[in-house]
């Protein structure tokens, strides 16, 4: 076996529907997250390895950049006042951090109970529980959980401010995250809180890590507006000396 294949530079997976996973990245690392059959949501948090407390916080992320969606350009803030990850490209153009996740009760409610011990990997799984599985792995649980990401699902409001799942991305969209920390991802493949389909949506997503290009002085996510510059200086003084 030559040197390539025992330490890649890059790695591909494929996550299932309804599934669930959890990985460190490090910093310098970029994620790129594909919808390989259209209408995919992917449920996503952020935690500092180091400091498991330090997670991602979705108000100071929408209220420092002025802004309810996510897309390119956009950084994905802790409740440290630190940039986990910036949106590097975005083919969707609108992501969800508000709206959280299904329960199991509403999943029984919306599409009937099938649980993993009668259906084994065809069981519904909800986005709640899919969390609380990859917490107890670095002995968190449900007092850690935070406000998530959901990528791929676009929100609206009507007149009387009722939020409705609006739009869903296409086959091949995809989102690629450049990590700007060291960071503890959770994610799940199951389905946006606010998905009234008629069959439990099955949508596997396909995820690609690779190393990311240096940060340099003009780069579209610093500059964006200026809580982001201030927000990597936050970094740079968390790794000074290393």
């Amino acid at each position: 076996m030559n040197k390539e294949a025992l330490f890649p530079d890059t790695y591909t997976t494929v996550i299932a529907p309804g599934a669930h996973w959890s990985l460190h990245v490090r910093r310098g690392m970029q994620m790129t997250i594909t919808d390989l059959k259209g209408g995919a949501n992917v449920g996503m948090l952020f935690y500092n390895p180091i400091l498991l407390s330090e997670k991602y916080n979705a108000p100071d992320t929408l209220k420092c950049q002025h802004t309810f969606k996510l897309t390119r350009g956009h950084c994905l803030y802790s409740d440290m006042g630190r940039v986990f990850a910036s949106i590097v490209e975005d083919s969707f153009g609108w992501h969800d951090t508000i709206c959280g996740n299904l329960h199991a009760s509403h999943v029984t409610r919306r599409w009937g109970t099938r649980d993993y011990q009668t259906q084994r990997n065809d069981w519904l799984q909800n986005g709640h529980d899919a969390f609380l599985v990859e917490l107890a792995k670095y002995r968190m649980n449900r007092q850690d959980l935070a406000s998530n990401l959901n990528l791929f699902s676009e929100v609206s409001a009507d007149a009387e401010g009722r939020l409705r799942l609006s739009r869903q991305s296409q086959p091949g969209d995809a989102l690629t995250l450049r990590f700007e920390m060291d960071t503890l991802v959770l994610l799940h493949t199951c389905p946006h809180p606010l998905n009234t389909a008629a069959e439990y949506p099955r949508k596997p997503v396909r995820l690609h890590l690779e190393k990311a290009a240096p940060v340099t002085a003009d780069d579209y996510c610093l500059n964006l507006c200026e809580e982001n510059r201030r927000g990597f200086h936050n970094n740079a003084l968390y790794y000074l000396g290393l």
